[in-house]
């Protein structure tokens, strides 16, 4: 249930990371969603809650990490795609 969970929370994360920065098409790219929401979130939501000092609970400070680090790979994700393409 956990592990559900974690990939749920991962899309919202990455979704939320596509919309802040602006989606390239008509939808969400799920595929991107879930991977930058779940790298993001162990990056972003780790550092933040360990510099927060809240630990590893689930805080706000997490939250925002998570989003955060979610954007930083969306856009580098966007940026190699875009580099690579037009080589």
């Amino acid at each position: 249930m956990l592990i559900i969970g974690m990939i749920l929370f991962g899309m919202l994360v990455g979704a939320a990371a596509q919309l802040i920065l602006g989606r390239e098409g008509k939808s969400i790219d799920w595929t991107m969603a879930i991977v930058a929401g779940l790298v993001g979130s162990f990056v972003g939501g780790l550092v933040s809650s360990l510099i927060a000092g809240d630990g590893l609970a689930l805080r706000p400070s997490g939250i925002i990490g998570s989003i955060v680090g979610a954007v930083i790979v969306t856009a580098v994700w966007r940026w190699s795609r875009t580099r690579s393409v037009t080589r």
